[in-house]
């Protein structure tokens, strides 16, 4: 065929291979201009940690509950386990009577019993007259195990101790002296065993539900 019997206007042959219509062409040229030349943006993924939404009372709930029926959660002091550091807030509602439980659970054998609520309601006592105060924890249940083993080693422990009857707690409030400490417990109305230790390596106060009655130790 010469070349201008090629360039005649004679239609091409037709088929799969040697025709390809405008429309697809068109399409395609479309789709590449459109496609962005850019990278799709990172996809915001969570950060790991869990996210509580504060829920807010709608009015009508808030109106069915009555200024007195509306816990106190303001906290009034923290009370620290001086044995493992554990730090728990001290208000009307913290910690609960289990949570306080735990807090003076045996030190060795981390063996707990039911402690008497009232030493509890004495820290809050001693709380409110020292807002914001720091009061240490040093002993609360103490197993017969453990009560054995410090008379063995000379310190004056009962040998029916009432810390292991659940019955006792001694702490100290930063702060203040053996002497003021004693005070606070007195002013919180406490009819039972008050205990004031005054020593150069540990203050603290004894507190406890039995008999009413007293008494002080010094030592180096």
């Amino acid at each position: 065929m010469s070349p201008t019997e090629a360039w005649s206007g004679r239609r091409p042959p037709s088929g799969p291979i040697g025709f390809v219509p405008l429309a697809a062409v068109a399409f395609a040229l479309t789709f590449v201009v459109a496609r962005s030349t850019t990278a799709d943006p990172p996809t915001e993924r969570a950060s790991g940690f869990a996210t509580r939404k504060e829920w807010t009372p709608t009015e009508d709930v808030a109106l069915r509950v009555s200024d007195d029926e509306r816990p106190e959660v303001e906290t009034w002091a923290t009370l620290v386990n001086v044995h493992t550091g554990e730090a728990i807030p001290l208000s009307s509602a913290e910690p609960t009577f289990d949570r306080f439980c735990e807090a003076l659970a045996d030190r060795t054998t981390a063996a707990k019993a039911p402690l008497d609520p009232r030493l509890l309601e004495l820290l809050r006592q001693v709380a409110i007259r020292n807002a914001g105060a720091r009061i240490e924890l040093v002993s609360g249940y103490r197993s017969p195990k453990l009560n054995e083993m410090l008379r063995k080693k000379g310190h004056r422990v009962a040998s029916h101790s009432q810390h292991s009857l659940g019955h006792a707690v001694d702490f100290r409030v930063i702060g203040l002296t053996p002497a003021q400490m004693k005070e606070a417990i007195t002013k919180a109305g406490w009819d039972g065993g008050i205990g004031q230790y005054d020593q150069a390596s540990d203050r603290f106060v004894h507190a406890d539900v039995g008999p009413k009655r007293e008494w002080y130790e010094r030592g180096r």
